[in-house]
């Protein structure tokens, strides 16, 4: 117990009294603090490039989403410092810089908008979880020339097959109150991707909605039916299936009777299966250690 406690006395003997009215602790993760303040920062943070504006109608779901993010970088930056891996400052500048001119800021002025420092730990601590599944990745069997092989095989009889590169959004039932409005908004700004990455409640919203190629005959009919009459770029309305509606974004087509030509680069295919066992190692990872985390959320 004093152990646990011991982080939560030091924070305290840190700040003045009339600051200490003013913390509050937001959760803890394996006795480390999430502070108000530091869902504040990644709330800005968040906020920077989300499509949806923060109001009353959209606060809570806002908030809860920058509260399980912090939760898991939280955990991601225990399990780095657990296994020694390090990060320097120059890599976290780099990738900064990155970031930075992918969404179109300038550097200099981004104290105005966010806590910078707020943002180089996340990505820092990003960079420091790839470190830590790729050296993971290579500790185990890797990737074969015979795995390498035999999916160049199974995609050259893959693309005999038509399919469609899709897109999603879920929202269930009970969050789905404004739906038509939501896919009215997605008609009008292009960033499906970033409205899936921030409100979708699918899997699927870590990568942007990105279903990746799905082969006919290989999804509900109802879901193909929409998708066999829409054209690429298109958007659908809301579909209700089960317990909440789906959207969908038709991204390209494949018809082999058009591209019968099709040939996997084996340069590619290699990089893609590297990708989706370190993927699938990042997501055991994480799974695992959140089983056994100890998070206290403070209401």
């Amino acid at each position: 117990m004093l152990k646990r406690l011991l982080p939560i006395l030091l924070v305290f003997a840190c700040i003045s009294t009339a600051n200490a009215a003013a913390f509050k602790i937001a959760a803890l993760v394996n006795g480390d603090i999430i502070s108000n303040e530091d869902l504040s920062d990644q709330r800005a943070i968040f906020m920077l490039n989300s499509p949806i504006p923060y109001n009353e109608q959209t606060k809570d779901m806002i908030n809860d989403r920058v509260l399980a993010q912090t939760i898991e970088q939280k955990i991601k930056s225990q399990a780095i410092a657990k296994a020694g891996i390090s990060v320097s400052d120059e890599e976290v500048n780099n990738q900064l810089k990155v970031w930075a001119q992918k969404n179109k800021l300038n550097i200099s002025s981004l104290d105005k908008k966010i806590n910078k420092k707020a943002l180089s730990e996340n990505i820092r601590t990003e960079i420091g979880w790839v470190k830590l599944i790729r050296r993971q990745f290579y500790q185990t069997s890797g990737l074969t020339q015979k795995e390498i092989d035999e999916t160049i095989k199974e995609v050259t009889q893959d693309m005999s097959i038509k399919k469609y590169l899709v897109s999603e959004i879920f929202i269930k039932k009970e969050n789905a109150k404004d739906i038509e409005g939501l896919v009215a908004k997605l008609r009008e700004d292009p960033r499906f991707e970033l409205y899936a990455a921030h409100f979708s409640e699918a899997p699927s919203a870590a990568n942007g909605g990105n279903l990746g190629w799905i082969n006919s005959g290989k999804m509900l009919s109802s879901l193909e039916m929409r998708l066999s009459k829409m054209k690429p770029g298109e958007i659908s309305d809301a579909i209700l299936i089960g317990n909440g509606y789906y959207i969908v974004k038709l991204q390209q087509v494949f018809d082999p009777k058009q591209n019968p030509n099709f040939t996997p680069d084996q340069k590619e295919i290699k990089t893609l299966l590297e990708n989706q066992k370190m993927e699938a190692i990042s997501k055991k990872q994480l799974q695992d250690i959140k089983q056994t985390a100890i998070i206290e959320i403070k209401k």
